[in-house]
């Protein structure tokens, strides 16, 4: 049998898409964890998901402009946050984060957060974004005047 290498371009092909996905991803968090969600918002296509899956099933924010609305809700009352991965897995179109975020609010609250975070990613932009949060400990912690400001945003 002739090896025409046919396969190793293939599988390196496979291989080159996966550190593609997996160095975007990383990306991603920078530019998130930086407050940056204009930049944040380009990474997704058009018709790009993101929820918090514990939340309601039309939970859903769809696109940049509700992406970015979603998140800055939540995220730009916060003294401060930062990101701590531990684990990253990717496989073709796949990468899913395993980490945790210190969330600091200016009222001297904070809690730690762990998360599991999927990515599905299509030509270089992601389809979809579903985080895993411990939420029952995110709210636990979080202020009254955050949970009420986070419930006035949804109306």
């Amino acid at each position: 049998m002739v090896d025409t290498g046919v396969g190793d371009r293939a599988e390196d092909s496979a291989v080159d898409e996966t550190a593609a996905n997996k160095a975007l991803i990383a990306s991603f968090w920078d530019d998130l964890y930086r407050r940056d969600f204009e930049a944040v918002g380009a990474y997704f296509t058009p018709d790009g998901q993101y929820t918090d899956v514990f939340t309601p099933e039309d939970d859903l924010a769809v696109g940049a402009e509700q992406i970015i609305a979603r998140l800055s809700l939540g995220i730009e009352p916060l003294e401060s946050f930062s990101h701590h991965p531990w684990n990253v897995i990717a496989e073709g179109n796949m990468v899913c984060t395993e980490h945790s975020e210190e969330w600091h609010w200016r009222t001297g609250e904070e809690v730690t957060i762990r998360f599991a975070s999927i990515h599905v990613l299509a030509d270089g932009k992601i389809t979809r974004w579903w985080d895993y949060p411990d939420l029952q400990k995110l709210l636990g912690a979080a202020p009254e005047w955050w949970i009420e400001h986070i419930m006035e945003g949804y109306t």
